[in-house]
């Protein structure tokens, strides 16, 4: 592994909103909108945060007619490493789950 690019992974996932946003891809695809009511953040916050992720190459994106949700790219060089860093965090699941029980979880399908 190199040490350059590990560290600019990690000063990436040092931000809290993207540590979270990871974890919670970790195990569910999310679009831009479930995020900007998790995170209760404007839309461009939420796409510079995404952007900065996937120039990185550790998100992806698939759309789904007007929709795009984000995913863990998994194929990465450095997807075991980030994958071991977000296991040391609990999951994000019930950020999702409230959104659920509040009835504001977005369903973009």
């Amino acid at each position: 592994m190199d040490i350059q690019k590990s560290a600019l992974l990690l000063k990436l996932l040092g931000d809290k909103t993207r540590l979270t946003m990871m974890k919670l891809l970790q195990s569910h695809e999310c679009c831009v909108c479930e995020f900007t009511a998790i995170f209760e953040a404007s839309q461009p916050a939420i796409s510079q945060h995404l952007r900065k992720l996937k120039d990185a190459g550790l998100v992806q994106e698939t759309r789904r007619g007007q929709w795009i949700f984000y995913s863990i790219r998994r194929d990465h060089e450095y997807a075991p490493f980030v994958e071991d860093v977000l296991n040391h965090f609990p999951d994000q699941n019930e950020r999702l789950t409230n959104l659920e029980k509040q009835g504001l979880r977005i369903s973009c399908e």
